[in-house]
């Protein structure tokens, strides 16, 4: 992944999630949104393309907002707003 989006406001954290297949990375998520405060942004990076499908129901789920979803090469990078 090069090349980040700048107009977004730089995230609280990054989670990295490369490698990594369903369910991992919801999980690596649940565990990082314990330690953060509402209103935070988490970028989360991801290779498993199943993330197009799970992220968006996490956050739909949580009540979290989906700031950013984009894939650029074989990678999946996604911002959410905690609740």
């Amino acid at each position: 992944m090069s090349d980040p989006d700048t107009s977004l406001p730089t995230p609280d954290a990054v989670l990295d999630t490369s490698g990594l297949y369903c369910p991992e990375p919801i999980m690596m998520m649940h565990n990082r949104v314990r330690d953060m405060q509402v209103g935070q942004l988490l970028e989360v990076i991801a290779t498993d393309p199943a993330t197009t499908r799970d992220v968006p129901k996490f956050c739909t789920f949580l009540g979290h907002e989906l700031v950013s979803q984009h894939q650029q090469d074989d990678y999946y990078r996604y911002v959410i707003r905690l609740a």
